[in-house]
């Protein structure tokens, strides 16, 4: 009787095995794809500028001076 168990048992364990490798391994490949940068962007520094420049052109220069009642 324990060689009969013994024989189902082992003959158990080869089948379940041997299902759990048959599709074989499982190989994930993920490539990442990355947007490069175009060549002809135009950084902050030449905005912040070009602000600067607007400003004092549009703002400043103001020469009158102002009443002052004393």
């Amino acid at each position: 009787m324990k060689k009969l168990l013994a024989s189902a048992l082992a003959s158990a364990m080869v089948l379940s095995a041997a299902t759990a490798h048959a599709g074989g391994p499982v190989i994930v490949e993920e490539t990442e794809v990355v947007a490069e940068k175009p060549a002809s962007s135009v950084g902050i520094l030449p905005l912040l500028l070009v602000g600067v420049v607007l400003c004092v052109a549009l703002c400043g220069g103001d020469d009158d001076e102002a009443d002052v009642r004393g």
